[in-house]
């Protein structure tokens, strides 16, 4: 394509609820008020925020029978740096990455409609979890919102429904917290009539045929004669509103025989009950911060699910210095409470970037040092496993195959043991016939020719079906130190259960022996995928341009939107 232009300096008159008014890049954005809900259509100028990654399957699925885990993020008003869809190069920022061991991911704010960052629903979808936006109303404001909308009967309210299930389809995230936080008065949808009012139905069925697995959760606040008090769990008063949705996310300041009561009156649908867990321990509360487990101890006895709010405390309080290892002791003390979850589908392509680093690498090569931010970019992320003394799994910036990030493995052999197993991922999933997998890894430390590493595969069938003698290829400069394995393996009638890195010694011991192993990336394959040729992007085509002067005399920068298709899916 020749793109023939008449170089103007005078800028694009681009709106600025989508881009940014200094550098024009492409932005994140809210709803405020009733009328921008009802006055939103789809634009050309929105299309940046729709996200281009489906949501993956994972096992089990969300509607299983075992208890979930909420995850609702809400930090300092919402859409800070990850507003920025394209990335931006913030130093040390907040990033989220156990995704292995949550079941929703929730972006609130205090905007009456949050769309959540497009950056979060592309990170979240790609590891499988769903994204939930808010709708909120809340104080005098939100009486008068909410008096606007149901005063106008079935038509009004339901108008604010088919809006808000738009928003989700067209954006391509998977549903809403509905969170009233404000009485409603007699005269405008209260005592009068709440109780018999469709509005949360109505809203559950517009979202459901809207969006494939879509969801609506109620927050634990108004009550059916629409007085505004906190139950802090499902009881008659605030039932009706469970009954109509997917979920009743709890008030946080709640007591052990709470629990009790919303067991028994929840039923069979006691998964359903997402109990609050403040980590900012704000009001009577059982335990937030490193006490969160304690909350999360009494929640799963009675087994319902949790709705963990704002653990970004560990990066608000504890610093950003620290943020990596302090996240995951965070996440650490609460495994033991958090069921997670397997990859059922294949190619599983991952380099452990985090979406974030001081540096970006390629090919295993420095490319460019600086700061940078894009949670668009981060990869599946693995289970975090950590056993007290032996094993630590953790983020290494420093060094990267490619991205920002590589997993480093620290551990000792104990003595008289000749290898650590270190369990990355699990699946669940029928093996094809052919799989190719490649481990790519650098060991360190002061004699890392003293160990060897392999990847380990089980089936549910027949145990482990592949361990070691793979072909070892040694990387060439400027790649030092680092060991690229490839395997072929033919399969027949079994399933994948879980994928594992085996650390041994290459000589038995009765010492106890440290290493340290940086994975830079591991990839599991379909042989049967990999003849196929790769997809086609096509009609290409270029808009909005703004040339400037600059940054070098004699120099001109330009500025432009890039469109093109390309298959569903990829």
């Amino acid at each position: 394509t020749v793109l023939h232009d008449t170089i103007s300096d005078r800028p694009q008159p681009l709106p600025a609820r989508y881009f940014d008014t200094k550098t024009t890049e492409p932005i994140s954005f809210f709803l405020s008020g009733l009328e921008e809900l009802l006055a939103w259509q789809p634009n050309s100028n929105d299309e940046f925020n729709v996200s281009a990654v489906p949501l993956a399957k994972r096992q089990p699925p969300l509607h299983s029978r075992r208890p979930r885990t909420l995850v609702c993020h809400d930090m300092r008003g919402g859409y800070l740096e990850d507003r920025f869809i394209q990335g931006s190069a913030t130093r040390n920022p907040y990033v989220f990455y156990h995704w292995r061991y949550i079941d929703i991911f929730v972006y609130f704010s205090h905007h009456t409609v949050t769309i959540p960052p497009v950056v979060w629903t592309n990170a979240a979808h790609r590891n499988g979890v769903p994204v939930l936006g808010t709708f909120i109303t809340e104080w005098t404001d939100g009486e008068k919102l909410c008096e606007a909308f149901l005063a106008g009967g079935e038509e009004a309210y339901g108008a604010v429904a088919k809006q808000l299930a738009r928003i989700a389809q067209h954006y391509r995230f998977d549903g809403w917290l509905v969170n009233i936080e404000n009485t409603l008065s007699v005269s405008h949808g209260g005592p009068a009539h709440l109780s018999a009012s469709p509005c949360p139905p109505l809203c559950l069925s517009q979202v459901h045929s809207a969006v494939p697995g879509g969801l609506v959760i109620w927050y634990d606040s108004v009550l059916k004669d629409g007085t505004l008090k906190w139950q802090n769990e499902l009881n008659d008063e605030n039932r009706m509103f469970f009954d109509a949705c997917d979920g009743l996310f709890t008030n946080y300041n709640w007591k052990e025989e709470q629990l009790q009561r919303t067991q028994q009156l929840a039923g069979p649908r006691q998964n359903d009950i997402y109990v609050g867990v403040d980590v900012f321990a704000r009001g009577d509360v059982i335990g937030g911060g490193f006490d969160t487990d304690k909350s999360l101890r009494l929640i799963r006895q009675y087994g319902l699910s949790a709705a963990i709010f704002a653990p970004g405390w560990v990066y608000e309080h504890l610093g950003k210095e620290n943020f990596l290892q302090n996240e995951n002791r965070f996440w650490g003390s609460l495994a033991e409470y958090l069921p997670t979850h397997s990859i059922c589908t294949l190619p599983l392509t991952t380099s452990f970037s985090l979406g974030m680093g001081t540096s970006t690498f390629l090919d295993g090569k420095d490319e460019e040092s600086g700061p940078w931010y894009d949670l668009s970019a981060q990869d599946i992320q693995p289970l975090y496993p950590e056993l007290q003394g032996r094993l630590s799994t953790s983020c290494c910036l420093q060094d990267a195959w490619c991205g920002g990030s590589s997993l480093q493995l620290q551990g000792t052999i104990p003595p008289g043991e000749e290898r650590v197993a270190v369990r990355l991922f699990s699946l669940q999933m029928p093996a094809p016939p052919k799989l190719f997998l490649t481990l790519l890894y650098k060991l360190e430390g002061p004699q890392p020719d003293d160990f060897t590493v392999a990847l380990e595969v089980t089936t549910w069938d027949s145990g482990i079906c592949l361990e070691g003698n793979p072909t070892s290829l040694p990387g060439e400069d400027p790649v030092p130190l680092c060991s690229l394995q490839c395997y072929e393996l033919e399969l027949q009638d079994c399933s994948l259960r879980d994928l594992s890195v085996i650390v041994s010694r290459q000589q038995p011991s009765l010492e106890e022996t440290s290493f340290t192993c940086l994975l830079g990336e591991v990839r599991v394959l379909d042989m049967a995928s990999m003849a196929a040729s790769p997809a086609q992007v096509h009609n290409v085509l270029a808009s909005q341009l703004w040339w400037q002067e600059g940054p070098e005399p004699e120099q001109l920068s330009l500025s432009l939107t890039l469109r093109w298709s390309f298959p569903p899916g990829r």
